[in-house]
This record gives structure tokens, sequence and C-alpha cells, in this order.
């Protein structure tokens, strides 16, 4: 199976929308927009409903550089994730147990969630996608690329869906050579491949 990895632009965003699936059609849903809201803005009682749909789109059709990537097998979009300077989520800064592993660097990117059709799983579309991060982000003048997946070697659950797996697991990211820095939980390295 050959898998196709484009930067995600205006006229993609019909092909972006297909990939969540069912999900697509919710505004509410995250939207890889988790990262740009603190994590008391999330759990206020008050919070105000979101359209993180619409927030993605304007920021797909105005960003200079692509917010993301889409993943193709024969044409169909199949997957996404996204990537870009760490300085550009406010959680990921605000996050006090990243905060004990991370240093303080403007150049490094940071790929925050994988979304894959559940039709695809296993067959090689994540490892596809991070390795066309790495890629990206090299282009784009990054000094390393860092990512918070699931160690799923280290869960006590014997099976893990999809949806507890969106930030990647640790075994993709080794395979693309990511080295651990750090964790902030006993499932959750903190991997970084310098560029």
């Amino acid at each position: 199976m050959s898998v196709q990895v484009r930067p995600v632009t205006a006229d993609r965003w019909s092909d972006l929308v297909s990939v969540f699936g069912r999900r697509g059609e919710d505004p509410s849903w995250c939207w890889c927009r988790l990262f740009f809201h603190s994590a008391a803005e999330e759990s206020a009682p008050s919070r105000p409903q979101r359209d993180n749909r619409d927030a993605l789109r304007q920021e797909v059709a105005r960003a200079a550089v692509p917010a993301g990537l889409v993943a193709y097998v024969e044409d169909q979009p199949v997957g996404w994730t996204r990537v870009g300077p760490r300085s550009d989520f406010p959680r990921v800064a605000a996050n006090r147990a990243l905060a004990k592993v991370l240093t303080d660097d403007p150049e490094v990117w940071w790929v925050t969630c994988f979304a894959v059709d559940s039709h695809y799983r296993r067959a090689g579309v994540g490892s596809a996608l991070l390795q066309a991060a790495v890629e990206f982000a090299r282009v784009h003048g990054a000094t390393a690329v860092e990512g918070h997946p699931v160690d799923v070697a280290a869960l006590k659950a014997a099976r893990v869906g999809g949806a507890a797996l969106f930030t990647g697991t640790m075994a993709m990211f080794l395979v693309a050579g990511f080295t651990e820095i750090g964790r902030t939980y006993a499932t959750r390295p903190v991997m970084r491949l310098a560029l």
C-alpha cells in the first residue's frame, strides 16, 4: 500500500473533513484545536461552545505555512497530523509536567496529534504521516521535532482504542528515529528527533 502525504491547504479542506469521518460534522469536537486552549479553559464549567471546525478551517485557509498534513491511499484521504512550531501551541508550553522535560527552543516543532481512518489503522499511515511531518518541519527550519505519544507497552489495558492514541505511539516514534528525553507519566514519554 502506497501512502502519499500532502500539506493541508484550503483546496484540501473537504479531504481533511473526510478523514475525521462521523466527527467531521461536529463543530465542537476537538478538530486538533486542543493545544490552543489552556487546561483551565477546557475544564471551566461555563466554557462557551466553540466552533473548532470553523477555527481550523479558517486557520487552513489563512496559514502561510500549512497547519498539518493529509495522508492519501489511492487518492482517498485516510489520515491527518498537525505539526508546527512548539511555541504555537500554548497548552504545550503551559503544561507543568512537560515544562520539567522540555528546554526553551523556539526552533523546535511539535507533532500534536494524528487521526487515521479506522480502515487504515495498523497499515503504516501514522508512520508515513510522522516521517512526512519530520521532513516538513526540516524544510521549514526546525532544529528538532518533538511529540508526546503513548507507550502502549506500559499501559495496563490489554486493548486500547484508537481515540486513546491520538498523539501517536512510542513505537511509531522510535521507528522514525526519535529518542525519549523524559516522561510526564509512566505511559507518556516525550520523544525528540534532532534535525
